[in-house]
């Protein structure tokens, strides 16, 4: 965005948050040179969903703070990476033997697609829209897409997953199928061991062999409930 763009956005951001507003015109002045040193390579609107007037709204509705450039840096940011992570490069029409050209019309391809120009390119995807009409017939049939003579085959290269499996087909409860909130372990994540020194800072954080008595209380409360609903 330019000067002007970057005016008419923070006569925008005034409307809806008078907050914002500086009616003194040397500090309006440094805040149009502060937002145009953060947003100068950030474009006003693309053909492909960005619109920083958008942007600008939602912080607007989800936040008490009054917006800063960074948010809608921030925004763009992570508009350019979910396009470059939705994006799979076209074999360019380059001459593959001219090293030059081909890497120049791909960065050229992947500049674009990250800066909203063109759409992303996803002609490798898997666009059919349904499962062979066998899939259902075979799993009900062996009970998982992993047959029991594989499922024992991999258990020695998967010690955690096999003995969660032998918990669940006993009727015990599967501990790391909740979150720990002693250690924080996030769900399917083993406990931790947290040693910390005299001065309050970690010395180690070991993954346990066995869950934390309060996770494994969590679990066989979260397994009633499921039972009892």
């Amino acid at each position: 965005m330019d000067r002007r763009e970057i005016a008419a956005v923070l006569a925008y951001i005034g409307r809806l948050d008078p907050r914002t507003i500086r009616t003194d015109a040397g500090e309006a002045r440094d805040q149009i040179a502060q937002w145009h040193e953060l947003l100068s390579d950030v474009p006003m609107a693309t053909g492909h969903g960005w619109d920083a007037r958008e942007a600008i709204r939602a912080h607007v509705l989800d936040s008490p703070y009054p917006i800063l450039p960074v948010d809608v840096a921030r925004k763009w940011r992570a508009y350019r990476r979910d396009r470059l992570e939705r994006h799979t490069d076209p074999t360019p029409s380059a001459d593959p033997d001219d090293e030059a050209a081909w890497r120049t019309e791909l960065l050229a391809t992947r500049h674009a697609v990250a800066a909203g120009v063109s759409a992303p390119a996803t002609h490798r995807q898997l666009t059919h829209g349904g499962s062979h009409p066998d899939i259902a017939a075979r799993l009900s049939a062996v009970g998982s897409c992993v047959p029991p003579a594989v499922r024992a085959e991999l258990a020695r290269f998967r010690p955690m997953r096999a003995a969660r499996e032998a918990a669940v087909a006993a009727g015990q409860v599967d501990a790391l199928g909740v979150g720990c909130e002693w250690c924080h372990a996030a769900e399917g994540q083993p406990c931790r061991t947290r040693r910390v020194s005299p001065g309050g800072r970690a010395r180690g954080n070991a993954p346990r062999t066995t869950p934390h008595p309060t996770r494994v209380d969590l679990a066989a409360a979260e397994l009633a409930r499921r039972t009892a609903a």
